[in-house]
């Protein structure tokens, strides 16, 4: 598990932007359960990768005429039983860190795994995400 003191900062990018935290596997199944459109963010340490995703996210949501229902989060690593819940939701996707899941009604309809944030400006993932949120979401 990762030192609180690393991931503190990571988790406030996205928490203090709207973000709820889902900390445990019941918290994860509590709000896949809900009607409408969740946003789960698997946010990671990786620099390369989710230093590009934290600020996509928060430019798509930021951005987009149409936002998702629920904003949510949960951080690899760190919130290990709540990630390993989550990754359940996630198949047939391997594990990925970071990665962005859009759900409806409970059921994955859009997915940004790792290999897709690696390299990429967070311009670029907000700009899928925002065409997932025009097609998805109210």
């Amino acid at each position: 598990m990762y030192p609180t003191q690393i991931v503190t900062p990571m988790k406030e990018e996205l928490t203090e932007n709207g973000f709820s935290e889902l900390l445990t596997p019941e918290e994860v199944t509590e709000s896949l359960k809900k009607q409408g459109t969740t946003l789960v963010m698997i946010n990671s340490v990786c620099g390369c990768s989710a230093g590009s995703a934290r600020p996509g996210v928060l430019m798509a949501v930021h951005n987009s005429p149409k936002k998702p229902d629920f904003l949510t989060t949960s951080f690899a690593g760190y919130d290990i039983d709540a990630v390993s819940k989550l990754r359940e939701h996630l198949l047939p996707y391997p594990p990925s860190s970071p990665a962005i899941a859009l759900f409806k009604n409970g059921e994955l309809v859009h997915m940004i795994e790792r290999h897709q944030i690696e390299g990429r400006p967070a311009q670029l993932i907000a700009q899928n995400l925002i065409a997932a949120f025009d097609e998805y979401c109210n």
